[in-house]
């Protein structure tokens, strides 16, 4: 039995709702709240999706589904960029990088997680005090919740930051946050081991 084929703007409409909730449920499992900023992009450019059809203009849905997800990952993808280069030791160009996110109207959590990877590129610069500051101006934020992982790592590169500068009863507070934060994880590995040979326990 056929199923009639939807309208084109039902379509766009439907690929809209549902991108939203596949995200809004992603955001519930990783414990983390659904930014409105988020939702509000995805309804307008849902929204213009839709019109698009009314005015003659045909945008397939897997085309709309592409330029949706580009447009509402901006600064994600961004920071992924950001990250590569500070794999290949290219730093400078990472901290570069990592302004142009800050400039693309991240929300509050897009907004930690830029400066998150900031001061881990900081760290990998030798520039621990500046990392330090960094990770800790950004962690102070309780609001913005980036996600479980980005609060560890997080937490365990602050440690190691203040380690590196000296303050070994806060290095010992921020490993034990990640460590909380998300138990059984890589950095609550890297964290235990740290407070264990750094004789923090």
């Amino acid at each position: 039995m056929a199923f009639p084929a939807l309208h084109p703007s039902l379509t766009i409409l439907l690929v809209g709702a549902l991108y939203l909730a596949a995200f809004s449920g992603l955001a519930l499992l990783r414990r983390q709240r659904t930014s409105p900023r988020f939702a509000v992009e995805v309804g307008v450019l849902t929204a213009l999706g839709v019109a698009l059809p009314l005015l003659s203009v045909h945008l397939g849905p897997i085309l709309f589904l592409v330029v949706l997800y580009l447009l509402t990952m901006r600064v994600r993808l961004v920071v992924d960029v950001g990250n590569f280069l500070t794999s290949r030791g290219r730093f400078r160009q990472a901290l570069a990088v990592f302004r142009l996110a800050l400039r693309l109207g991240p929300d509050s959590a897009s907004r930690q997680i830029v400066a998150i990877n900031r001061g881990v590129t900081q760290l990998r610069m030798k520039e621990p005090e500046a990392a330090y500051f960094t990770l800790k101006t950004v962690l102070i934020d309780e609001q913005a919740r980036p996600g479980l992982r980005y609060l560890a790592a997080g937490y365990y590169n602050l440690g190691v930051a203040c380690l590196r500068i000296g303050r070994r009863q806060e290095a010992s507070r921020s490993f034990r946050s990640a460590i909380e934060s998300l138990p059984g994880s890589l950095f609550a590995h890297a964290a235990e081991q740290a407070l264990k040979r750094e004789g923090l326990d």
